[in-house]
């Protein structure tokens, strides 16, 4: 039987509690997940790519299930690359869906193996996304309500 691989693919700049949450809610329906952090030249990274792979890492370092890599180029392509035929999104609300969906029709029709599998968002997660950290820490705010508790964005 064919191993089951799906991809979450993100900038994960940083991870948050909704990213933490969403890998560890498809852990039973897949053989392997890659965590995998998309390089676009095109956008400014508030955290280098070195360590948000260190942070994911350390956050899924007790899931053996959970691996962890970064592309560049088309998402749909790297999934073909690594053997992944399921493309993990998650969904805080409408607006998510409505361009997520569109996404997930590109993907298909560059990659027709691959099922985007859309997961919705716990509703403690649903107002977190990597924006408002990097806001909260640039303010000095409280963290520990929005990234998993294995990650410290000052070191």
């Amino acid at each position: 039987m064919q191993k089951k691989i799906a991809v979450f693919p993100g900038s994960f700049d940083p991870i948050t509690l909704g990213h933490e949450s969403i890998v560890l809610r498809i852990m039973p329906l897949f053989d392997e997940i890659i965590v995998a952090i998309g390089n676009n030249n095109e956008k400014n990274y508030t955290f280098p790519l070195e360590k948000r792979l260190q942070w994911i890492k350390e956050v899924f370092s007790d899931c053996p299930k959970v691996k962890v890599d970064s592309y560049s180029g088309l998402t749909a392509e790297y999934c073909k690359k690594v053997g992944a035929k399921y493309l993990v999104r998650g969904l805080r609300g409408g607006a998510d869906f409505e361009y997520e969906n569109t996404i997930g029709q590109a993907n298909r029709r560059i990659y027709e193996d691959l099922e985007t599998v859309f997961l919705l968002t716990e509703p403690e997660y649903m107002c977190i996304s990597s924006t408002v950290v990097r806001d909260v820490a640039r303010n000095g705010g409280d963290l520990s309500k929005f990234i998993p508790a294995k990650i410290d964005l000052t070191k």
